[in-house]
């Protein structure tokens, strides 16, 4: 039978709009997921309000953002000035902003609720509550999973958002992972019922993120063509563990370990504890005297990004935890090999040996040797960003939104079923999860 699908939906994304800028402050691959799949569920006929907090008096009320797509700025807190941690005080407010939307129309305005993150899966709650719909939800990353591997000086996620997405966890009717090392996560940190999840890769736009001219790219970025490049693209922060990248090409570059002259090119701004000292990344590099071998690009525009990975011989993605790893299947989308920690779903996103290497781990003289080995071995490096495009086909946005109203579909047969997630009596998360009793 075939299932009915919502004819319009309210996404909550509290935290960051998916009309901002990915790569600094709040704003990363989230961004991304929530604009391309609202996107393509619009050319599908379902109507998407993306709900997000205004940070800044200029933000018009509500933006059509796309045919089928509207972006509501709801006003709650100050604009400027609040971190994504001071945000648990404005959820009230914001929760408020949302509410009030719906009642301006007849009952049954939205058919469901979509919320991303756990502060958005919180206002998500009280909505699909309210309005008698189902709740999905995507985590995107999870406090337990982050603070389980957690880079040297990084501060660990507060309690409250333990609690926060363990609630989340236990109310919503569907829960979306992104890989299957995901959905593991959820049972075995959050004891998720594995009945009620779905996995649902992420993808890339495969219409932007092609193969191209290296040469010209680098012409277009100034970058010099005749050197080995190893890319970072991403948000400077611990997290992320752009500091790994530049301790491990160090003594290439200081030793002459590379084929050719090996440059860094570093892409993304400060995010996240990152934004403590700015300057951090840019201070190591002259600390390991590379200074002068390594660039710093601001945050880019699709068209622009795809440049920097057509530019580059390999792109480097050595983050601590990972949900997915869109930088990785962008990357290979336009031909170009991933070097990457074997954490979280770049285990799916990077084929081990065929697209790319996977580090186990983040010792330095591991990724040196990684990096150096992939760099001296110019016909594998053409084999693998050969076979890289054709991996990354497998991950399109189309194929999410498929998915993702594959799941809706199951949160709306399970309500009209009667089978809906209860959302009164004694909370799960009243009981100490898995990792809190090993704390």
């Amino acid at each position: 039978m075939v299932q009915a699908l919502p004819r319009r939906i309210a996404v909550i994304s509290v935290h960051t709009s998916p009309l901002a800028q990915p790569g600094t402050g709040d704003a990363g691959g989230m961004n991304v997921y929530v604009w391309q799949t609202a996107v393509r569920l619009a050319q599908r006929g379902v109507q998407v309000e993306i709900f997000t907090r205004a940070t800044s008096s200029t933000d018009e009320p509500v933006v059509r953002a796309a045919p089928g797509v509207l972006v509501r700025n709801v006003p709650a807190g100050p604009f400027e000035g609040l971190d994504k941690a001071d945000l648990p005080a404005q959820l009230c407010g914001f929760s408020a902003g949302v509410l009030g939307v719906e009642a301006a129309h007849a009952t049954g305005h939205y058919d469901l609720v979509h919320s991303h993150y756990w502060l958005s899966g919180q206002v998500g709650w009280l909505a699909a509550n309210r309005w008698g719909v189902p709740l999905v939800h995507t985590a995107h990353t999870l406090a337990a999973v982050k603070n389980a591997s957690l880079a040297d000086g990084d501060t660990e996620e507060p309690r409250l958002r333990i609690i926060g997405e363990q609630q989340v966890v236990d109310v919503a009717d569907r829960l979306v992972a992104n890989t299957a090392t995901e959905a593991g996560e959820l049972e075995a940190m959050y004891r998720a019922d594995p009945g009620k999840i779905d996995v649902v890769a992420p993808g890339a736009d495969l219409d932007c993120f092609t193969p191209g001219d290296r040469a010209a790219a680098r012409a277009d970025l100034g970058l010099a063509p005749d050197q080995m490049i190893v890319a970072f693209v991403g948000r400077i922060q611990p997290l992320k563990a752009p500091d790994v990248l530049l301790r491990a090409a160090a003594p290439l570059i200081t030793a002459d370990r590379s084929p050719r002259p090996l440059r860094l090119v570093v892409v993304g701004g400060p995010s996240g504890t990152g934004r403590e000292h700015p300057s951090a990344l840019a201070d190591l590099a002259a600390e390991l005297g590379i200074a002068d071998r390594v660039t710093f690009i601001p945050p880019q525009p699709p068209a622009r990004l795809a440049q920097v990975y057509r530019a580059a011989d390999v792109v480097a993605v050595p983050s601590y935890s990972e949900s997915f790893g869109l930088v990785a299947i962008e990357a290979q989308a336009c031909g170009t090999p991933v070097l990457a920690a074997d954490v979280g779903g770049l285990g799916t996103a990077v084929a081990d040996g065929s697209t790319g290497i996977l580090v186990d781990g983040h010792r330095v003289t591991d990724w040196s040797n990684a990096m150096e080995k992939m760099l001296a071995d110019p016909g594998r490096l053409a084999a693998m960003g050969t076979a890289a495009r054709g991996h990354a086909e497998r991950f399109s946005w189309d194929r999410t939104a498929d998915g993702l109203l594959a799941s809706y579909g199951r949160a709306m047969k399970s309500r009209r079923d009667g089978r809906a997630t209860p959302r009164t009596g004694r909370p799960r998360w009243l009981r100490r999860t898995k990792y809190e009793a090993a704390l």
